[in-house]
């Protein structure tokens, strides 16, 4: 998919938003949205080409409003687990949407500074999700947590290769939008 296409497809698929967003799609676009704030501890931050934000130009999330965005489970053999495990965790492209990316590019930074670009188009291509849990426990720190991104490798023979392997980030605590 062209960077081209895929931001025109981000910018005419509606917004999926949590009561008491002000967003408003008009004629297919989005307008800039304030995003509800945490109540909770913060585990991800997103910041860069985003039109939806909640702390000064940047959406920040717990917990609870990823989770209220909708979960998507992906069951899958890793490199780092012996068994297939089934993941759960947000869609990643139904979170560009969230914050009104309009990038083409994202760069997951985790906990120990590790960090991959992605392609914002293999969100869609390949059902990429945000994981917050491993057949059904919360990931911890010490076990790939809070958030890993995790690609369906067994859905398709393609993606069993090192450059999925190394963009699957975990301990994910930041991403920018580029």
């Amino acid at each position: 998919m062209s960077n081209a296409l895929t931001r025109r497809s981000f910018s005419l698929l509606p917004l999926l938003l949590c009561a008491g967003s002000s967003a408003v799609a008009l004629a297919g676009k989005a307008r800039a949205a304030t995003l509800p704030a945490p109540t909770g501890a913060t585990i991800l931050t997103i910041s860069g080409k985003i039109a939806n934000t909640n702390d000064h130009g940047r959406a920040v999330f717990d917990r609870a409003m990823l989770e209220s965005l909708g979960m998507e489970t992906v069951t899958s053999k890793t490199p780092w687990y012996k068994e297939a495990c089934s993941f759960e965790g947000i869609s990643l492209a139904k979170l560009m949407r969230y914050v009104g990316a309009s990038g083409d590019r994202i760069i997951a930074t985790a906990l120990n500074d590790y960090s991959s670009e992605l392609p914002i188009s293999d969100f869609t291509q390949y059902g990429t999700i945000l994981a917050l849990k491993r057949n059904g426990e919360y990931l911890p720190v010490s076990d790939k947590g809070p958030l890993f991104i995790i690609y369906p490798f067994d859905s398709n023979p393609f993606l069993q290769q090192d450059r999925f392997y190394m963009r699957s980030v975990w301990q994910v605590y930041d991403i920018q939008v580029k």
